[in-house]
């Protein structure tokens, strides 16, 4: 939320929310110039970073004229009110606008000072959702049937203009002012290839909502599924899991298999059995006393833990730790596994997601680290790609900032025969509500716990982190966030000071 005393605008900060794909939402009650700047640099950090900066003049005009509506609609309230008039019988409504464009023009000042009195507001939000950008501008002046007539009947005479010169022939109203800026609107959005059922206007828990949901152009969408596709080819090239874990997974899958012949198996290799025991006797499982010795491990973490225990191992000896960005990339990893394992435990406690959260939250980035250990060879062959196609120099670093990282981590893991309940986490932390029903809460677990991470590295705010989500875990407000993910870090950093 944006004040007019904080116009900064934190470029790294926008960037890293857009990647993530959660909200940015600038919120105003009297929609200064100051703000309107602010939001247009906004939108153009936020389209860069998708690529996407020929829409730039399109969605500055929709936002402008969209937020002056929202705008007009919240003065419109607090002039009736003035004028004890019922905005929401027809009768009053068509007695309250005569006078209201002169009225409120005239002592513009007075109105706005009313609004912000009043609580009303005026909300920005760009995402980017689903391959799409979606764009709401909202505000809490609830639509009346009147205004939803009128804002209906200019999008049915919108789609009857083919030029903006018809539109300025036709378009007569002087009651509210002809409406042409909405009728332009629509024009632009055919003009950029979208059709009016991507504009919507509706009321919903107070507020009215306009949303704008514009498909990332299918030229930029192809080129970095051609990029991705190359690096998920280069995947195959990479080695398969170590052959010590492999054997042992085996006997893990093998229903005969004692346990006894496990422990004795992983013992045998002394620099596995160090690492076993170090991630087993890790604040993450809170174990009461120090585990010492495999057999008792595979006992108090059972055959689905040793299970996924291997896998971040492997996936850590391939792929390495070795410069400074795949360390700090695994200390997120690390972060991410211990916050979701603890969220899990403390909150869900549900037997299932609490054994596989641990291994989720730690390889949820494995695209990242993959984009980040294949240096230089996978640049050297992404360049080829990107000279054939004739790939923007944009579009490419688009993909290395890890904007398909989601997919490239599951292919691999597809390809080290991760169980599905780990590719499912891996392919869908960024977009939950698309994971399968029975793995829908696993990927909520480490998605709240990775954007928990970024929320105490200041990276991302309160609001930008799903309302619907949080009440999982029974976080229904900023002070129980900021007291459950403070508490984590804490025990975090005791860990990793022993």
């Amino acid at each position: 939320m944006v004040t007019k005393s904080q116009i900064t605008v934190d470029s790294e900060k926008i960037r890293k929310a857009t990647r993530m794909g959660v909200p940015l939402s600038i919120t105003t009650y009297t929609l200064p110039h100051e703000i309107e700047l602010y939001i247009s640099e906004i939108l153009a950090l936020f389209l860069e970073e998708l690529s996407q900066e020929r829409l730039k003049d399109y969605l500055s005009y929709c936002i402008n004229e969209l937020t002056t509506n929202a705008k007009k609609a919240n003065t419109k309230r607090v002039y009736f009110i003035e004028k004890k008039l019922d905005i929401n019988r027809p009768r009053d409504y068509e007695e309250g606008m005569k006078g209201f464009k002169e009225e409120t023009l005239s002592n513009i000042d007075y109105y706005l000072r009313l609004q912000r009195e009043a609580g009303l507001y005026v909300k920005v939000i760009m995402q980017i959702k689903n391959n799409s950008i979606m764009l709401e501008i909202r505000n809490n002046s609830e639509m009346n049937k009147t205004e939803f007539k009128r804002v209906f009947d200019k999008i049915a005479r919108a789609n009857q203009f083919e030029t903006l010169e018809e539109a300025f022939s036709q378009v007569m109203d002087d009651t509210e002012g002809a409406g042409l800026g909405l009728v332009i609107m629509m024009l632009m959005l055919k003009k950029v290839g979208l059709s009016d059922e991507c504009y919507e206007v509706l009321v919903q828990d107070g507020e009215t909502i306009t949303r704008i949901t514009m498909p990332i152009d299918t030229l930029t969408q192809k080129h970095l599924s051609e990029l991705t596709k190359e690096v998920v080819s280069y995947i195959d090239e990479l080695p398969q899991f170590p052959e010590n874990i492999a054997q042992i997974q085996k006997l893990l899958n093998d229903p005969d298999s004692k346990l006894s012949d496990i422990a004795a198996h992983i013992s045998n290799d002394v620099a596995l059995t160090t690492d076993l025991l170090k991630l087993v006797n890790s604040a993450a499982f809170s174990l009461a006393k120090q585990c010492t010795s495999i057999t008792e491990a595979v006992k108090l973490v059972g055959i689905r833990g040793i299970k996924n225990l291997l896998y971040s191992i492997g996936s850590i000896h391939i792929l390495g730790s070795t410069s400074e960005e795949q360390k700090a990339l695994w200390e997120h990893s690390y972060k991410s596994g211990f916050f979701a394992y603890n969220l899990a435990r403390n909150f869900l406690k549900k037997h299932v997601v609490t054994e596989d959260a641990y291994v989720c939250g730690l390889l949820h980035d494995l695209g990242k680290i993959v984009l980040s250990a294949l240096y230089p060879e996978l640049l050297e062959k992404l360049e080829g790609v990107k000279k054939t196609h004739n790939i923007p120099d944009k579009v490419f670093d688009t993909l290395l900032t890890g904007i398909n990282h989601a997919e490239i981590g599951a292919a691999l893991a597809e390809k080290w025969n991760f169980p599905p309940a780990l590719v499912a986490a891996i392919r869908f932390h960024h977009l939950v509500e698309q994971a399968p029903e029975e793995y829908r809460m696993l990927t909520a677990t480490v998605h709240i716990a990775d954007l928990m991470i970024h929320y105490q590295e200041k990276d991302i705010e309160y609001y930008q982190i799903d309302s619907d989500l949080l009440k999982l875990f029974k976080i229904t407000s900023e002070v129980q966030l900021q007291k459950i993910s403070s508490g984590f870090q804490r025990a975090f950093e005791n860990e990793q000071s022993r």
